[in-house]
């Protein structure tokens, strides 16, 4: 990076030099470099430069943001001692300071400080305080900041409730969401993307998928779209939910069908989830056209999906789709917990013991040997053949 070099073109104290000066130091800060900005303050001010309140307070802030919070409060110090009167956002910089490098004892005590003071602390410096006390842990704290600020009279901001959503979501108490929206309504503060999808992201990380599908019909009805990395996060934990409630498939299809209306992808690991979640709701149907649709987008199911497809489909009859995903089983994938009994026992139950001795050769190919039942069912002397020479085999 060139080195700008203000000693070369501006000089004297003149009231355009300390415009030139102010410009400078306040770009150092811009771009991050604050040793150069520091070295041009010090030997400008040395001068009788007197930087202005704006430069000061990009100088503090940047400071602060690199966690450099005791050469922020130096800076502080010296604006005062040159009668430069701190703004509150200069008050709100050193809090934040405070709060990044985690001490938030002494951003309690500066905060009472401003309070004490004539300066009068808006909504960032609660914001500010607020965010420190949920990094640590200490939600609870920071609801009681809010409702200081709010018998203020105070406004409360988006950012400030979404401090609070972090808050509570850190701790493992998701559910303090719906409190929290609640109170935006009173006060007025309408929600936007980024409190839904936090609080979505909150819900789903404990588990709690119907009630993060709740949040998400809200969030649709507010115009707001969900990202497709929460959409698939939102249907993996709808699958995973319907475990125990299989009614919870109704919302499954649901979710499906405005990700394909809003064409958002479906992930592999949503896809194999579907396939579980389908199977244990006996919707054979789904499960075979969810394994065909995912072979047809290029990915590859795990092959438990494979098998728990292939012994659905036996289970209610269907042996021709069962034949057909064991067709598209690669050779290389692991034998292990192929439904060949299931197969081979469904399709000798529908009298097709030809096709029967076809699967019992290739488990044999690769590795397996069936156990099928001691009795089939037998109708004509055939059939009675094919059992006679699978049961030798």
């Amino acid at each position: 990076m060139v080195k700008l070099n203000p000693f070369s073109q501006l000089g004297g104290c003149s009231g355009d030099s300390n415009i030139g000066y102010s410009y400078l130091v306040k770009r150092h800060c811009k771009v991050n470099d604050l040793i150069e900005a520091e070295h041009l303050l010090g030997r400008v001010m040395k001068t009788g430069f007197e930087p202005d309140c704006v430069t000061c307070a990009k100088t503090v802030s940047s400071l602060c943001e690199n966690g450099r919070v005791k050469d922020a409060f130096e800076m502080f110090d010296e604006m005062s001692r040159k009668g430069c009167e701190p703004t509150i956002n200069i008050y709100n910089c050193l809090l934040r300071g405070l709060c990044y490098v985690g001490r938030i004892e002494d951003a309690k005590d500066f905060m009472r400080s401003i309070t004490k003071s004539n300066m009068k602390p808006d909504i960032y410096t609660y914001n500010a305080m607020m965010n420190g006390l949920c990094k640590v842990g200490r939600t609870i704290e920071a609801q009681e900041l809010l409702d200081e600020a709010l018998e203020m009279g105070l406004p409360p901001n988006v950012a400030t409730f979404n401090t609070l959503f972090n808050g509570y979501f850190k701790q493992g108490r998701p559910m303090f969401g719906f409190s929290l929206l609640k109170q935006m309504a009173i006060a007025k503060c309408k929600p936007d993307r980024i409190i839904y999808s936090t609080m979505i992201h909150g819900l789903l990380k404990y588990g709690k998928a119907q009630s993060a599908h709740q949040v998400y019909r809200e969030m649709i009805e507010n115009g707001f779209p969900l990202d497709e990395r929460l959409m698939n996060s939102l249907l993996r934990g709808l699958c995973r939910l319907s475990r125990q409630d299989k009614k919870l498939l109704k919302d499954v299809y649901g979710l499906i069908e405005e990700m394909k209306a809003g064409k958002y992808p479906i992930y592999p690991s949503a896809y194999n989830l579907l396939v579980e979640a389908f199977w244990r709701g006996r919707e054979m149907d789904s499960v075979f056209g969810v394994l065909m649709e995912m072979i047809e987008n290029g990915y590859s199911p795990k092959t438990f999906s494979f098998n728990l497809a292939i012994h659905g489909l036996c289970s209610v009859g269907d042996v021709d789709k069962a034949l057909a995903i064991l067709m598209l089983m690669h050779q290389a994938r692991s034998s292990r917990g192929i439904p060949f009994n299931a197969l081979i026992n469904e399709l000798n139950v529908q009298g097709r013991c030809l096709e029967a001795c076809i699967v019992h050769a290739i488990a044999l190919k690769r590795g397996v040997v069936p156990k099928t039942q001691a009795a089939w069912k037998r109708s004509k002397g055939q059939q009675n053949s094919s059992s006679m020479i699978l049961q030798k085999g």
